[in-house]
């Protein structure tokens, strides 16, 4: 038994990898005569066709759905963290000693998306070791639990300067 070597030369897809246009218009013999597969006359019988729900003249469940509320297209959006989850974060040893948690840690540590851009911290459970905290606000009872334990907070929500994105 010989083994054949692959080359350009000799480079083949697999069996069944592509597949041919059915051939239309040509006779009643072929299966895809007359219309084409196309039906009758009219609308959809014409090239170019986009009838995205269109429902056959009933009116279209987009317009029969009641519209409710607003979306607030400058809506800003905040990923939450809390106590418990940086206690989580330094007992599974993911901040290392002097490192500010932050939005980059945070992303790359797989805690929170890139996509949202702003933190808000949350006074839930304890902190057992003072940090240092770089959020974009932080509620007022997470301030004064973060003073009790000695930890330094950053908040960047009324920051003017040009540099102070975490």
């Amino acid at each position: 038994m010989s083994v054949e070597l692959l080359t350009l030369g000799n480079v083949r897809e697999k069996t069944g990898a592509r597949h041919h246009r059915k051939t239309v218009g040509r006779g009643i013999g072929s299966g895809k005569g007359k219309t084409s597969g196309r039906g009758g006359k009219g609308q959809t019988a014409r090239s170019g066709v986009r009838l995205n729900g269109f429902e056959g003249g009933q009116t279209p469940i987009y317009r029969r759905m009641p519209k409710r509320g607003f979306n607030n297209p400058f809506r800003k959006e905040f990923y939450e963290i809390d106590f418990n989850q940086i206690s989580r974060i330094i007992k599974n040893g993911l901040l290392k000693d002097g490192e500010t948690i932050n939005r980059k840690l945070l992303i790359k540590i797989g805690y929170m998306p890139k996509y949202i851009k702003n933190i808000v911290l949350l006074a839930n459970g304890k902190l057992e070791k003072p940090v240092k905290i770089h959020v974009t606000k932080a509620t007022a009872g997470a301030k004064e639990a973060l003073k009790v334990s000695g930890s330094t907070l950053i908040e960047t929500w009324h920051c003017k300067e040009v540099n102070c994105q975490n």
